[in-house]
């Protein structure tokens, strides 16, 4: 097994929770996803925050490519390791 992670970087706390939803039915996702509030440097304004999805994929099955793709559905995208 391996330690492979993905994030996926979110515009907002809706998108990343609707993300953690559809990884489920999209991929078999089994592992509930992490959701963490990453806020932008020098910003204090909750508005102005990135929103991640972390989830880890110990077999290597999920695409990262895919994976990107259906980020971008929700205006996001797969941040490289």
């Amino acid at each position: 097994m391996s330690d492979v992670r993905h994030v996926l970087v979110l515009p907002d706390r809706d998108a990343a929770e609707e993300v953690v939803e559809a990884l489920g039915e999209r991929f078999g996702v089994r592992e509930e996803p992490q959701v963490v509030r990453d806020a932008l440097a020098g910003e204090d304004d909750a508005e102005d925050a990135q929103w991640l999805v972390v989830l880890r994929d110990e077999d290597a099955r999920l695409d990262p490519a895919e994976l990107d793709a259906f980020a971008g559905e929700w205006d996001g995208w797969r941040e490289e390791p």
